[in-house]
């Protein structure tokens, strides 16, 4: 038994990081040997920067190590040795997003950055050919590889082309103790410029994306799996090496994930939470190790796979990852306490273990079968219960057919036993054959049944009385029903008539009804030339309606009487009014709110009242029911709005002035910097001007007043209040 040995990796600082933000540190248990590989990480309490934690590892890598020497002091001595020994090895490396566990598994493309898979195939290679030569050709090695990885919780093949993937994945079943992914597709490599070329094509089918704290994070687990086959003669042994290559946990409020990030981060912290369940139950010895609430967990069978394991820890030196290195330093604590059974892999033979023997048919000798031993117990009960056959009758067992019974049935008579056609033949014949079988006792509340037969008249009158009792229920269950009375075909065709003319009027109704229904929406929004269209179109369908023909004049009436105050007033400023006339002539074509919502609710008080059509028509319809909404009641300033219209509109100020000069010039610009006054607002304004009759001899409008500017489509009173207030 032995542990699982932790490597803890310390990764330099990046360029937009500072060395006065650098908090882990590498220091060496014993102080006095400063040669030795430091075996602590040291980090201050996230609360007392005073108080200094230190975590004990079987050896600790500072910023300056290289990859080279973390394989060589980790990797070539006992991974190898192991390997070609018949045990398995696992390699996996943990760690938050950003810590450089990729960079630390797979390396770069130098020489030099080249990571501890590379350098793994890199060194068996080398082995295999030593051993190949040293055997003198005895002994061959070939080595299989499988590359899969953990996305979202499903297992995807990385040696398949990414479009040859079913939505579900590949699945996992358990094999002798082990996990297997079913489906997975294993290639031979012979060299290692092979593998090389198929690993490299693997890792551009493997998701990854940029986050705001890695610009190449991985978004998935990786296994890389490589199976080494050491044939000697008839013997053959099989090691597995597994490389994993974990996603890191993320914090999503300081990777900024979008939508597809944020599934890919939760996936990735669910599996890493199981993981260390995992852990947790096994250094507390639980009898239950939740391996199969994530399929990460169960592959990687932390505890359960016998052979080497290694885990790298991989940190981050500075203080923004203070919280993730501490709870990363306290999982590889608790990871280090798990023992591993280190057991060497059972070589397996070539063909059969010894050979089948085949005998002559002419050798064999078979002997006769052995007459049971109760055959003459049983042949002495027959022959008492045979005595016994007057005292007691046997059963009669009755069969119910046409024919009665014949009752002379002659017995049945012993065989010989020396008439057997075969020797080894038992000689079960002999005993209970020649005896009757013994009656049963009959219950004495039960009839006994005879069997007599019927004859054919019996049979006919029992079915004819069935029929008739079926034939006279049926006669009683329908005599209930009403006889459907016929109709002719003159009342059939006008039924038809009247079912067409119904549905025509129900659909020119149903037309009818809509129209009436927006005139009255337009009505309460002040909208009257819309509402008086409206309500032309719903003539049409109600023709006779004399409420309706009264509503259509009085709102043409209406419409008129603002049309012809509309243009006094115009008229008045144009040839130069007084300032009183200009504002009451000004307030009368132009109704406050308050007066158009008074009279669209009157409006639609007296049209709620009428009835739209005739009472013949509409008693058998409730479909269409109008309630108007009521609004809520706005307060108001208790200001008088006259009195301040009388005040802003004195032309003689100032501000008044500015603004006039402002909607004169026709600038969009300026137009748009007032107050209230918005791109569309300011479009309608020039559209205004420039739409109407030339007063100046210019070709546009020119206002003279702010009631004359109130008058401009798309601007009221309260619009031009606001403007003048704002400068």
């Amino acid at each position: 038994m032995g542990g699982i040995r932790v490597v803890a990796r310390i990764r330099p600082q990046q360029a937009t990081e500072f060395g006065r933000d650098c908090i882990v540190s590498a220091a060496n248990s014993d102080d006095d040997d400063a040669s030795s590989q430091p075996n602590l990480v040291r980090i201050p309490s996230f609360k007392n920067e005073h108080e200094v934690y230190s975590f004990q590892f079987s050896s600790v890598y500072d910023q300056t190590s290289t990859q080279q020497i973390i394989f060589d002091n980790e990797t070539v001595s006992p991974t190898i040795k192991h390997l070609f020994n018949g045990f398995d090895v696992t390699i996996f490396a943990y760690g938050v997003t950003g810590t450089g566990k990729t960079h630390t598994m797979r390396g770069g493309k130098s020489l030099a950055e080249r990571g501890i898979i590379p350098r793994l195939l890199s060194s068996t290679y080398r082995r295999c050919r030593k051993i190949e030569k040293d055997s003198a050709g005895n002994t061959s090695v070939g080595i299989t590889l499988s590359y899969y990885e953990i996305y979202n919780d499903k297992v995807f093949d990385l040696l398949e082309a990414p479009e040859k993937r079913t939505s579900t994945g590949l699945y996992l079943r358990d094999n002798g103790g082990k996990t297997v992914v079913v489906g997975l597709t294993e290639r031979s490599c012979e060299s290692l410029k092979e593998f090389e070329k198929i690993y490299d094509q693997a890792n551009v089918n493997r998701s990854t994306s940029a986050t705001k704290l890695n610009a190449h994070s991985s978004r998935s687990h990786a296994i890389l799996c490589f199976k080494v086959t050491m044939t000697t003669g008839d013997e053959v042994r099989v090691s597995t090496a597994s490389a994993i290559d974990l996603a890191g946990s993320e914090d999503n409020r300081r990777t900024d994930n979008g939508k597809e990030r944020m599934v890919e981060s939760a996936s990735i912290n669910k599996s890493l939470f199981v993981l260390a369940k995992c852990v947790e139950a096994i250094s507390q010895n639980h009898s239950r190790i939740p391996y199969r609430e994530s399929k990460m967990t169960r592959i990687l069978s932390l505890g359960q796979n016998n052979g080497l394991t290694v885990m790298i820890l991989n940190l981050a030196p500075c203080r923004s990852y203070h919280l993730d290195t501490i709870s990363s330093l306290n999982f590889a604590n608790r990871t280090k306490k798990i023992e591993v059974r280190e057991i060497e892999n059972e070589p397996i033979t070539k063909g059969c273990s010894r050979p089948v023997p085949v005998h002559a048919v002419s050798s064999v000798q078979r002997q006769p079968l052995r007459p049971l031993a109760t055959a003459v117990h049983n042949s002495a009960v027959g022959a008492k219960i045979a005595s016994q056959k007057d005292a007691k009758p046997a059963k009669s067992f009755s069969v119910y057919s046409d024919r009665s019974r014949n009752s002379g049935i002659p017995p049945h008579t012993a065989r010989d036993p020396s008439k057997r056609s075969s020797p080894l033949k038992r000689p079960s014949d002999a005993g209970p054959s020649t005896m009757n079988r013994p009656a049963k006792r009959r219950s004495p509340d039960r009839p006994h049944r005879t069997s007599a037969a019927m004859s054919k008249a019996a049979i006919e009158d029992m079915i004819e009385k069935k029929v008739t009792d079926i034939l006279a229920a049926r006669a009683l269950d329908h005599s209930s029903a009403a006889p459907v009375p016929e109709i002719s075909e003159e009342v059939q065709r006008r039924l038809d008539l009247l079912e067409q003319k119904i549905d025509v009027q129900n659909d020119s109704r149903e037309q009818g009804l809509t129209f009436l229904l927006m005139a009255k929406q337009h009505a309460v929004r002040g909208e009257d030339k819309s509402a008086l269209r409206m309500f032309i179109l719903a003539k049409e369908y109600f023709p006779d309606n004399a409420k309706l023909e009264l509503k259509i004049e009085k709102l043409q009436k209406k419409l008129k009487e603002k049309q012809t105050a509309g243009e006094g007033s115009m008229e008045a400023r144009s040839h130069g009014g007084s300032k009183e006339d200009s504002g009451r002539q000004v307030k009368e074509a132009i109704p406050s709110k308050a007066e158009q919502g008074r009279s669209g609710r009157q409006v639609d008080d007296e049209y709620i009242d009428e009835k739209v059509v005739s009472e013949g028509e509409c008693d058998s319809d409730d479909s269409f029911r109008y309630r108007p909404k009521t609004k809520k009641a706005i307060k108001k300033p208790a200001t008088s709005s006259i009195k301040h219209e009388e005040h802003v509109d004195d032309p003689d100020t100032p501000r008044t002035k500015r603004l006039l000069d402002i909607v004169n010039s026709q600038d969009v610009k300026q137009i748009r910097l007032l107050r209230g006054v918005g791109a569309k607002k300011a479009e309608a304004i020039i559209e205004a001007l420039c739409g109407g009759e030339d007063s100046d001899g210019s070709g546009a409008v020119v206002v003279h007043s702010l009631a004359q500017l109130g008058l401009l489509r798309g601007v009221g009173t309260k619009t031009v209040e606001n403007m003048r207030a704002g400068l």
